[in-house]
């Protein structure tokens, strides 16, 4: 190459690197939702949870062992990551993958973009937290109308019986997150968030998998079809992995308020991609609803940030 074109040649700055790693969050996250859609629609809803985060646990765990060389955690961490585990990926991931056979997984992703209204609502409720102010008021109210709104459309549109049910499932994963995300903020372990994070994926998946061999509610691995271990693919290497990292990189070289924008972002491409490639309805009023409950949760998140420092729980592999 001639000494001149070299000269030309231009670098991404760190910044930049930056916004690509935050673009590539908001986008890969948000498809995570209609992956895991497309993953439950020919095998049970808690098998697939128990692949992804057996596989992703394991991915993680080994990183850290064999080439960060982290200690195997003590029996003290252990259990401390067994509990988040159960809060974080058995019942919050794995209730919300339930959720995703009875619902839209743009519904799906909204109802769990609420978890800061919740954290805020528990606070007041259960830890006297007297920080609310108008603003959060008004957020917390934008949020449940949004949703209010969502809801009553896919209702009238809904043709399955388990709507309801799966709003229910929802609903309950995400508070389990919300209590996940209190619970990390008061009592942190002295262990790496991200080596954590694989302890809790792997003792999750233990448990989701005793589940569906108790419940009876699982298929041979040879019979789940080639759709699924696609989706799990996905979620394991682009959602858990990849994503991961990039969001790590993001909020490392971004000031958080522009960082944590993917959780604004997420849901409406969750809900974009659905109406895409599975189909999923998409309306005026759905787009109302969703944007209505997102600014809600942005007034919410505004209002409590100088109060509330991000923990690692806000760090949503989904």
């Amino acid at each position: 190459m001639p000494e001149g074109r070299r000269g030309k040649t231009t670098k991404l700055t760190t910044k930049q690197k930056a916004y690509i790693a935050l673009s590539a969050t908001s986008i890969i996250w948000g498809t995570t939702w209609v992956a895991s859609k497309i993953g439950v629609q020919k095998a049970p809803a808690l098998e697939v949870a128990s692949i992804r985060q057996f596989i992703g646990g394991s991915l993680y765990v080994l990183f850290f062992i064999f080439i960060k060389k982290q200690p195997l955690p003590t029996l003290k961490q252990l259990g401390w990551l067994t509990i988040m585990g159960i809060l974080m990926f058995v019942s919050a991931n794995g209730i919300a993958t339930m959720a995703l056979k009875h619902i839209s997984s743009g519904l799906g992703a909204l109802i769990a973009a609420l978890y800061p209204l919740c954290v805020v609502l528990i606070e007041a409720i259960f830890f006297k937290n007297k920080n609310i102010n108008f603003l959060t008021f008004i957020g917390i109210i934008l949020g449940i109308g949004g949703i209010a709104v969502v809801f009553y459309d896919n209702a009238f549109h809904s043709h399955t019986g388990g709507f309801a049910l799966g709003v229910i499932l929802s609903l309950i994963a995400m508070i389990t997150w919300s209590i996940a995300t209190i619970f990390i903020a008061r009592k942190k372990a002295d262990i790496n968030p991200y080596y954590a994070t694989g302890w809790q994926m792997l003792t999750s998946s233990a448990i989701l998998f005793s589940i569906v061999i108790i419940t009876g509610d699982h298929i041979p691995l040879a019979n789940i079809p080639a759709q699924t271990w696609g989706a799990l693919t996905y979620l394991v290497l682009a959602g858990s992995i990849f994503t991961f990292v990039a969001f790590i990189y993001s909020m490392k070289h971004l000031e958080p308020a522009i960082a944590s924008l993917y959780a604004y972002i997420n849901p409406i491409v969750a809900i974009l991609v659905g109406s895409l490639v599975v189909n999923e309805k998409l309306t005026f009023n759905i787009l109302i609803g969703s944007v209505i409950t997102l600014i809600g949760v942005y007034l919410v998140n505004r209002s409590m940030k100088q109060k509330q420092p991000m923990t690692s729980a806000d760090a949503d592999a989904m």
